[in-house]
C-alpha cells in the first residue's frame, strides 16, 4: 500500500520547516501570505489532507512558552530576562515553567503546555524523537541542545571548553577533573568530550567525576571525590555546581586557593563575589535568550527554516579560582 503524503514530505518540497506547514493549515493567521499560499500549492501538488484543523485564538492573545530548568540558577533567570525583553517589545506575553531539573516533570509539562503560540526549550533533558513530536505540533526553538530538524541557538561550548583546559595546562596541572551534571545533559557532554579531546592533545588526563546535580548542592556532594584528586585540575559542569564545590572544599578543612583550581561555566554574577572570585567561562546568556525569542517570532512568521542554527561566543574570564596557583 502506497504511503500517504506527511507533513515532512510538503516541508521537504516547500522548502519550510514541519512547524510551518503544521501552522499553515492550524494556525494560518500566524503564517506569512505568501509562505501559506506556496505551502497550500506543494500540498495540493503532493495530495496532502491536513488531518485536524484548530479554531484560530480569536482573543489576539500572543504567547511565547518557555522552560527552564531552575529558576533559582542565575542562569535560567538571565536567559530567561532575554527572552522576555524580545516578548515585551513585540507584544507578546510570556508562560514560564520551571520543571526542576527533572526529566519526567519537563515531559509533564510539554504535554500540559498549551496556549502557547510557540515553546523555546533551555536545555532539554528530553530525548531527540519526543522533542521532534514537539516541534510537528507547534513552533519550537531550543536553547544550548541541538536536534536535527529543529532551530536552535547555542553556545561555543567546545571552544570555551578548550580555553579552560588550555588554562589549567598552562598553569601545571597534568590532570583535569570534569565534575559533570545530569548524565542526559546535552550540553554536559559536549563539554566532556571536548575536554577529553583536547586533553588528550596536550598529552595530560581527563577523568570524569559525578554524575552530580546542576545545583550548589551537587557541587558540595562531589567535594569528597575532588579531594581525592589532589593535583588535578577542575572543571565543573556549571558555575553553581562550582561554588557548591568550594564551599564543600572548605567544609573539608581544605583551602580552594591552596588545594585546587576550579573553573566554572556561564559567569553568572555570582562569581564575581565568590571567595575565591571565580573563574568561569562566560557566554552571553541574556542575548542567547533574547536571540531564542527573535527566532520564534522569525519561525511564527515562516521566514526561519528548520535547520537553523545560531552560535554565540563564549569566552574565559580569569580570576582568584586560578590564578592564586600561578
Amino acid at each position: 500500500m502506497e504511503r500517504p503524503v506527511s507533513i515532512y514530505d510538503v516541508a521537504h518540497e516547500a522548502g519550510v520547516s514541519p512547524s510551518t506547514v503544521s501552522r499553515t493549515f492550524s494556525r494560518p493567521d500566524r503564517v506569512n501570505a505568501a509562505t501559506a499560499r506556496h505551502v497550500h500549492e506543494v500540498a495540493e501538488q503532493l495530495g496532502y489532507r491536513a488531518r485536524a484543523v484548530r479554531t484560530p485564538d480569536l482573543s489576539g492573545n500572543q504567547v511565547i512558552g518557555l522552560l527552564v530548568h531552575d529558576v533559582s540558577n542565575p542562569y535560567y533567570g538571565l536567559v530567561t530576562r532575554g527572552v522576555q525583553d524580545v516578548a515585551v517589545r513585540e507584544d507578546y506575553t510570556l508562560q514560564l515553567v520551571d520543571t526542576l531539573e527533572s526529566e519526567d516533570r519537563e515531559r509533564k509539562a510539554l504535554r500540559r503546555t498549551s496556549g502557547v503560540d510557540g515553546l523555546i526549550l533551555t536545555s532539554p533533558l528530553t530525548d531527540d524523537r519526543s522533542i521532534l513530536g514537539i516541534a510537528l505540533t507547534r513552533p519550537l526553538v531550543l536553547v544550548n541542545r541541538l536536534v536535527r530538524g529543529v532551530p536552535a541557538v547555542i553556545v561555543d561550548n567546545v571552544g570555551g571548553t578548550r580555553a579552560a583546559v588550555d588554562h589549567l595546562a598552562e598553569l601545571g596541572h597534568r590532570t583535569i577533573l570534569f565534575v559533570a551534571g545530569p548524565e542526559e545533559s546535552w550540553t554536559g557532554g559536549i563539554r566532556w568530550r571536548a575536554l577529553r579531546e583536547r586533553a588528550m592533545e596536550l598529552g595530560i588526563d581527563a577523568h570524569l567525576i559525578g554524575h552530580y546535580r546542576a545545583t550548589f548542592e551537587g557541587g558540595h556532594a562531589a567535594a569528597g571525590e575532588v579531594l581525592a584528586h589532589p593535583h588535578a585540575g577542575v572543571i565543573a559542569h556549571n558555575d553553581l555546581m562550582a561554588l557548591g564545590l568550594m564551599r564543600g572544599i572548605r567544609a573539608a578543612g581544605r583551602s580552594v586557593q591552596e588545594d585546587k583550581c576550579i573553573i566554572g561555566f556561564d559567569n553568572i554574577p555570582a562569581c564575581t563575589v565568590a571567595n575565591p572570585a571565580l573563574t568561569s567561562v562566560a557566554a552571553p546568556l541574556r542575548e542567547l535568550g533574547a536571540t531564542a525569542a527573535r527566532l520564534l517570532l522569525d519561525l511564527l512568521a515562516g521566514s526561519a527554516a528548520s535547520d537553523t542554527r545560531i552560535v554565540l561566543p563564549s569566552k574565559l574570564v580569569v580570576r582568584d579560582s586560578t590564578t592564586a596557583h600561578r
